[in-house]
């Protein structure tokens, strides 16, 4: 995919048409999973030396309007001061693969790392616009804040095409919302690695006791919150309320609700260990006897 002549920008044509001419429903917000984040992480830490960036397939869903991002694969390319070339047939046989485990899932965009958009960024927004046609290619661009002067963090973009006579080189990007998206069972995880101190010594009661904090810091502040709009503080919302009455309601109906909880959780863990002390017992035994 080399590079051409510069033209001149003219105008700005309307980003609901796509480069093939066919309408397309441009997004207005996007929201990425942390799995995708990871894979792009992931694949930043392997590049080779000469690389400063890398780039790849984003694989989601999307509807009129949002994108919602859900994985990400990394795709070979390489860099020049005269040209940028990217592997199409490794990103097509990638996304085979990924199709036959993820079938709900399609091409959404790609990604890239740092925060530099140039002439070779609109080259590749070309290409991701015609797999994804008649919808827009987005971009994502992750700053893993290793340069100086730069932070983390994460945008996303749409590209427009610009000039007279437009080419894939030039366009501009218009950048779009982003937003983390993530299930609650992933809270844990991700507050652990965003810790300042990694818990990678720590026991699983040590972990255990520091979630239980977590919750005792939560009941608090709901505890402070209840009490200030008792004492006509706040002007309590009723919202809040019956979320509160659906959530602690159930466990609390009955005496020793709370406890017998705990007493089934610390049961389950207890019949957990043992299961895996009498697999490690019966491993040993039949090395012993085969020996």
């Amino acid at each position: 995919m080399p590079i051409r002549s510069s033209s001149s920008a003219a105008y700005i044509q309307n980003s609901s048409t796509s480069t093939n001419g066919v309408p397309s429903t441009r997004p207005t917000s996007l929201t990425i999973h942390p799995s995708a984040l990871f894979s792009i992480l992931d694949h930043y830490l392997r590049r080779t030396d000469a690389q400063h960036r890398v780039i790849g397939t984003l694989l989601g869903t999307r509807t009129d309007s949002t994108v919602d991002i859900k994985s990400a694969f990394a795709v070979l390319h390489s860099e020049t001061d005269e040209q940028v070339a990217v592997d199409m047939d490794y990103h097509r046989a990638m996304y085979d693969l990924c199709t036959r485990v993820r079938p709900n899932e399609t091409i959404v965009g790609w990604y890239s790392t740092g925060s530099d958009l140039n002439t070779y960024s609109a080259l590749i927004q070309n290409f991701y616009s015609q797999e994804t046609a008649p919808n827009q290619a987005v971009h994502v661009a992750l700053d893993t804040g290793t340069e100086e002067g730069k932070s983390a963090g994460v945008k996303a973009y749409v590209s427009s095409p610009v000039g007279i006579f437009p080419k894939p080189e030039n366009c501009v990007f218009v950048p779009i919302p982003c937003e983390l998206r993530f299930h609650e069972a992933e809270r844990s995880g991700l507050d652990l690695m965003l810790s300042p101190n990694p818990l990678s010594n720590q026991t699983d009661l040590d972990v255990l006791a520091s979630s239980l904090t977590d919750v005792q810091n939560m009941l608090n502040r709901v505890l402070a919150y209840v009490q200030s709009v008792l004492r006509g503080e706040v002007v309590g919302d009723k919202a809040v309320g019956r979320y509160l009455m659906d959530v602690l309601g159930t466990g609390v109906e009955e005496d020793g609700g709370w406890t017998a909880g705990l007493q089934d959780t610390l049961m389950v863990t207890y019949l957990a260990n043992l299961v895996r002390s009498q697999a490690e017992v019966s491993a040993r035994l039949a090395l012993t006897t085969a020996a």
